[in-house]
């Protein structure tokens, strides 16, 4: 029986927000790859394409495409719908896809090594 708080599970929820902390940036440049979008799709479109484990908020996508707008990685323009409800457009510059492409090649770099570490550790049993 426990009497202290679950140090184990906050953690796994830590190290878990660390990774999607590291990879959101380049999983929204990489929906915006495929087309202009506006926030809710960004979301849905994440969610959708990896079965639900980048399950993000607007709290979480908000800021990061601020950041990416500041930066110069992707430009914005706003849309009026015909229910009057506007909505925010975001679309990747060029700026952005070189970024894409240089987080892509960081991403894919660190996973080839950790699949090399896991190998290794799977080997030594």
């Amino acid at each position: 029986m426990s009497t202290g708080p679950d140090k184990s599970g906050d953690a796994k929820r830590s190290i878990e927000r660390e990774l999607k902390r590291g990879s959101i940036e380049l999983a929204v440049l990489h929906v915006l790859s495929w087309g202009e979008a506006y926030g809710y799709e960004i979301v849905t479109k994440l969610m959708g394409q990896t079965n639900g484990a980048l399950e993000i908020t607007d709290g979480t996508l908000y800021p990061v495409l601020y950041r990416l707008e500041a930066a110069g990685f992707v430009d914005v323009r706003w849309e009026t719908a015909k229910r009057g409800v506007p909505r925010k457009y975001y679309q990747l510059t060029k700026a952005g896809r070189s970024e894409l492409a240089r987080l892509t090649d960081e991403w894919s770099a660190f996973a080839d090594a950790m699949t090399r570490l896991l190998r290794q550790h799977s080997e030594v049993k």
